[in-house]
């Protein structure tokens, strides 16, 4: 049992922008919960596409050149000390960071805030796969506005953000349609979706209501599947040309038109709920690609790096 008398933990960060290999585990104090935090022990996390290209130095200038950085933005795990409120010593929570970002560790203090309680029935590995729905839910709910009947189009089906999304269009009454590579075809369909499809093959799939874009390349091609009152909802860009790239996002979204609509996850408390729910009525399961443990989490991201990941890549916290 750990108590408040412990110093040292270990956690993941960075002091140079690279490879995988740039990442190190490394030994530091346990940090002490402000007013308005609690004290968590990491159970598990999950690899993300942000962070990967952060460390690889391709979001040099929005992340800037202060070392060391810190990687990890969400977190799965056990509320060790708690000033009373929602959570009490022993909760099993789930939440997000965000920009914030030092989820790789064994301690984090977290504003509560920004966590809820982990839905019943999920061990922390699985639970770790979900967080990212977060941003499924505010794309397809709230800034896309899905209704029941139209056709849903997600780019990346079976990637960390996609997989959910197609659970979650489905739950929601949509057509769904998952782009993916060949291989991966069969874990669309297991996902619910009406149709599963090849994204290299040739061929029009068709006019859609809504595009969930998780990979950010081609707008202007995929603006073209568009149906007269489509919107496309941009939760990614395109990481050879960052800034060029999300400078043509805010443009189209700031037009009356906003065929195109982009925005920055930074779920909180009420949000993770929202996924719980989702979560505990079976609209949405976990899926995880492969787990990793702490030690090894450069592995982690350079499995991700390598693509064809089925769900999410999950990092355990001894």
């Amino acid at each position: 049992m750990w108590s408040m008398s412990s110093t040292s933990m270990r956690s993941v960060t960075y002091d140079r922008y690279g490879p995988p290999d740039v990442l190190s585990v490394t030994t530091g104090p346990v940090p002490r919960p402000r007013p308005g935090e609690v004290l968590v022990r990491v159970r598990a996390l999950s690899v993300n596409g942000g962070e990967t290209a952060m460390r690889a130095g391709r979001l040099r200038p929005f992340s800037g050149n202060r070392f060391p950085k810190r990687v990890g933005v969400d977190l799965v795990g056990e509320v060790t000390h708690a000033a009373g409120g929602r959570f009490a010593e022993g909760d099993l929570v789930w939440g997000v960071l965000g920009r914030r970002m030092g989820t790789a560790a064994e301690f984090v203090a977290v504003p509560v805030d920004r966590l809820d309680h982990v839905p019943a029935g999920l061990d922390p590995v699985q639970a770790a796969a979900l967080p990212v729905g977060t941003t499924a839910i505010t794309a397809l709910r709230d800034v896309a506005a899905l209704a029941p009947g139209e056709r849903l189009l997600v780019r990346g089906a079976t990637g960390g953000v996609g997989y959910i999304a197609v659970q979650l269009g489905k739950a929601m009454g949509a057509h769904v349609t998952g782009l993916a590579s060949a291989v991966n075809l069969d874990l669309v369909a297991e996902l619910g979706a009406d149709e599963a499809i090849d994204y290299r093959a040739p061929g029009d799939p068709g006019r859609f209501d809504v595009v969930l874009d998780t990979v950010g390349t081609d707008l202007a091609a995929t603006r073209r599947l568009l149906t007269p009152h489509g919107r496309v909802v941009a939760i990614a860009f395109d990481l050879d040309r960052p800034v060029r790239s999300l400078g043509t996002i805010a443009v189209h979204a700031a037009r009356p038109q906003r065929w195109i609509r982009g925005f920055s996850g930074n779920p909180r408390a009420p949000l993770m709920a929202e996924l719980g729910r989702w979560v505990a009525a079976g609209a949405i399961r976990p899926q995880v690609d492969r787990v990793f443990p702490l030690a090894e989490i450069a592995a982690a991201h350079r499995a991700l790096e390598q693509g064809g990941v089925r769900g999410k890549i999950v990092v355990q916290v001894d």
